[in-house]
């Protein structure tokens, strides 16, 4: 595979990872409004520094060649007080970033490539995920999952339990804490690793 692919491939993956940080400065920032709202965090391969993996991708596999990891979403943590507005929070995310990519914002992030997970700000409990879809219940497949819906727009996971390291990235890249406002922004955040 001649190198100028295999570069062409790691620009893609990095500026793939950069247009999710864009995207998460501006849910952020459309959350920071919302008084329930204590705390906004990247976590997942968007907040880290990416690693060098053979990819899925076949051609890059058959050959075993390792480029940039691959960020297929972006996951947030939320942490909220209350449960009771999830519908607003939701289209609060959605307008932002529709109003980011039509004012000609660097991102491209669609509302479906949000991962949400909620906690609870007392203890850091695993609450649910926020719900993608427009109305509660929408009546698909995934909200017949037992729960799911109970509290309108918290989306239950069939069989979803949080690893003991999911809100580990949050230390290094919360991006809002109610208490001190704005922290930083991710795109502050390494983008790979050295060597």
């Amino acid at each position: 595979m001649r190198r100028a692919k295999i570069e062409q491939q790691n620009e893609f993956l990095l500026d793939q990872q950069r247009r999710f940080r864009v995207a998460a400065d501006i849910v952020a920032d459309a959350w920071m409004v919302f008084p329930e709202v204590h705390a906004v965090a990247v976590i997942g391969s968007v907040a880290k520094a990416l690693w060098k993996e053979v990819p899925r991708f076949s051609d890059f596999r058959r050959e075993g060649i390792e480029v940039w990891h691959e960020c297929r979403d972006l996951d947030l943590a939320l942490w909220i007080e209350s449960q009771q507005r999830l519908r607003e929070i939701h289209r609060a995310a959605n307008r932002a970033l529709s109003k980011a990519f039509t004012s000609g914002a660097d991102t491209s992030v669609v509302p479906h490539q949000l991962d949400i997970f909620m906690f609870d700000p007392a203890n850091d409990a695993y609450l649910g995920r926020l719900c993608s879809f427009n109305q509660c219940p929408k009546g698909k497949r995934d909200c017949l999952v037992p729960g799911c819906g109970a509290i309108a727009f918290n989306k239950v996971i069939d069989g979803f339990v949080p690893r003991a390291d999911l809100l580990m990235p949050a230390q290094h890249a919360m991006l809002y804490r109610r208490d001190s406002g704005r922290l930083r922004s991710a795109l502050d955040l390494p983008a790979v690793e050295p060597g």
